[in-house]
């Protein structure tokens, strides 16, 4: 689908070359690399796919059909209903993996209600064979029944249109659609009609896939692959390989990795990579306008939905993940320059991350309940304001970097008494508590388990000046305390039942579970210091710090304090508040953006930039000029 002017996107191609012999020949390398990686499902898994999903396609009709007749319908207009199924996500967009979900929306006349789809779907699909799992998250942001069907797991939205009956032939591209629908639905379509654009909008969709699948990859393995923590999730991913092939329409996968690195690392933010114009439409709903919108100006990496109504996909970017992201895009580049020259292989830019190798200090935040399906909403709660944290202390003197891992580290321990509960929300598991059976604590009196997720932040911290003298002090205890507020302010926190801890630890102390086998360096002989003597347990502090007081100070610390930790087995100090912590005056790591314009660049001036570079000829310009607005 070319627009207009003849190309795709909202600037001219960079180029229209053909890829060069030896772009074909390090593209064969790279699929091979992929699939020697495993990034590729069997054939035998395909297939169960598509009848997985033809047999969810004949469920959605037979449940329109039933709650039709429940309405009052007859038997004529309940079977003219109809029903729909669309894909979206990793499966739609062709990169999905061996043993990935398939994002699957059902699309419903308006006769048939939210409150169908999770009684009277949720229990059709629990009746029907092959099926092993299938639960309603009616509360969610997208309400969703994630299930599991013949090994295949799906998360199942739905979408109530203004119609009377769902033809089989119809297609969501129709603004119109969303009239009269509520925000559930709008966002349940989004999904949708956002993948079937980027794939409308992309010059050649087998290029695109392989490329993507490479990314994506890539950004798993250096731990940069998450939404919600601040870094990129899968569209927008998917959106950034797109304009790549849209400024390269006849080039082939290794062409636009190779490509991708060195414009994304140049790229002009906060100007916002677009597939194509911004449109307005037929809702009352606010569509990405920084002209408009101060929370919009605000986006530092804008990543734009090319669906009405079009958002940010890449709001929760803070300055800290934006610094991490730019150095990898970097490295990438680096490595894929060299793979080209033959002095290096694709296996070299899908190494694994360092981030528990990289910085000397690392916050643990360690949300704890006593019940599975409690940990599951609550754990989640936590992680999805980690950001909030990873921002407040990016305002901290001295602290240079704050860098959320992606995901969190879940643990059941089998405690014998309170004691042992209290050590566990603290993050203090004993030897014996981590090698203890379920079994051993049946039956006993006062014994219980305990449910535990520990994210981890990494603190780099500003390099000591020279002739500095004396101790260096890093008071992080006031965004540690503000950050536990924060998360009890959840409208289901229930102080007795649910723990929260925030605590540093030095790189020493870090838990084995952490690596992978015979990844860890052994430490020339220096034992690792025992939790229990490593941290002050009444207050958090370590037991080098001072327990009085002290002044508020810009320099930096070996030792760092943070917000106290709970006195009771699921519960924190009173408030939140820290007695003890001194607060310090909040600095932002950033220089203010210059009024020049509405996208201010906050990185390096690209034009300074001397590595890496375009191929001669090619000027990184043409993607980010005026007509890019």
């Amino acid at each position: 689908m070319a627009a207009n002017n003849g190309y795709l996107g909202v600037t001219p191609p960079i180029s229209t070359n053909e890829s060069s012999v030896r772009e074909k020949e390090v593209t064969d390398t790279l699929m091979d690399e992929l699939r020697r990686q495993g990034t590729f499902e069997s054939e035998e898994e395909a297939k169960t796919r598509e009848i997985v999903l033809g047999r969810v396609a004949a469920l959605v009709k037979k449940f329109v059909r039933r709650v039709s007749i429940t309405r009052g319908l007859s038997e004529a207009a309940a079977n003219a209903a109809g029903g729909k199924i669309f894909t979206y996500g990793s499966y739609r967009l062709g990169v999905h993996g061996p043993g990935s979900d398939i994002d699957t929306l059902c699309v419903v006349p308006k006769h048939v209600s939210r409150e169908d789809f999770f009684d009277v779907f949720e229990d059709m699909l629990k009746e029907t064979e092959g099926v092993t799992e299938a639960s309603g998250v009616p509360d969610a942001y997208v309400p969703l029944i994630k299930a599991k069907i013949s090994g295949i797991p799906l998360d199942l939205v739905m979408a109530r249109l203004a119609l009377s009956a769902i033809p089989d032939d119809l297609s969501l591209q129709d603004d119109n659609l969303l009239r009269n629908l509520d925000e559930r639905c709008v966002r349940s379509l989004n999904g949708s009609r956002v993948t079937d654009e980027i794939l409308r909008l992309v010059p050649n969709v087998t290029v695109f896939r392989d490329s993507l699948r490479c990314i994506k990859l890539w950004a798993q393995r250096r731990a940069i692959y998450s939404n919600v923590n601040g870094f990129l999730g899968g569209v927008a991913w998917a959106m950034l390989v797109a304009r790549i092939c849209q400024l390269y329409p006849n080039a082939i996968a290794g062409a636009i990795v190779s490509r991708f690195f060195i414009i994304i690392y140049q790229w002009s933010w906060p100007q916002p990579v677009l597939l194509k114009q911004i449109e307005d439409g037929p809702l009352p709903v606010r569509v990405w306008n920084p002209k408009l919108y101060p929370a919009d100006r605000a986006h530092r990496m804008p990543i734009i939905t090319p669906a009405y109504p079009s958002m940010c996909a890449t709001h929760n970017v803070s300055a800290s993940t934006q610094m991490i992201m730019t150095e990898e895009f970097k490295k990438g580049s680096e490595i894929v320059d060299r793979v080209i020259i033959g002095k290096a292989s694709w296996s070299e830019l899908f190494s694994k991350h360092d981030f528990f190798h990289k910085y000397r200090y690392y916050l643990q935040v360690i949300a704890s309940t006593g019940s599975q399906e409690l940990q599951t909403k609550w754990a989640g709660t936590v992680e999805s304001r980690i950001r909030q944290l990873v921002m407040k202390l990016e305002y901290v003197d001295s602290l240079t970097l704050a860098h959320p891992f992606i995901k969190g580290f879940e643990q059941v321990s089998y405690c014998l008494s309170d004691e042992e509960v209290r050590a566990v929300a603290q993050g203090d598991i004993s030897e014996a508590i981590a090698k203890r059976k379920k079994e051993e604590i049946e039956g006993k009196e006062g014994a219980s388990a305990v449910y535990s997720t520990t994210f981890y932040i990494g603190l780099a911290i500003e390099p000591r000046q020279p002739g500095a003298v004396g101790p260096r002090k890093l008071d992080i205890s006031y965004p540690t305390t503000e950050f536990t507020k924060l998360v009890k302010m959840w409208e289901k926190y229930d102080d007795a039942t649910m723990g929260i801890v925030v605590r540093h630890i030095r790189s020493t102390a870090l838990p084995d579970y952490v690596f992978d086998e015979g990844e860890r360096q052994p430490r020339s002989g220096q034992k690792r210091p025992k939790t229990s003597k490593n941290v002050d347990k009444s207050n958090n502090t370590s037991p080098d710090m001072p327990n009085k007081k002290r002044r508020a100070s810009n320099s930096v610390s070996e030792s760092l304090a943070t917000a106290p930790l709970p006195a009771q087995p699921f519960k924190a100090a009173q408030n939140g508040v820290a007695s003890a912590a001194a607060i310090p005056s909040p600095t932002t790591l950033t220089a203010a953006p210059s009024s020049n314009g509405i996208y201010t660049s906050n990185v390096k001036d690209p034009s300074q930039i001397k590595s890496p570079q375009l191929p001669f000829g090619e000027n990184v310009a043409v993607a980010t000029s005026a007509g890019a607005q």
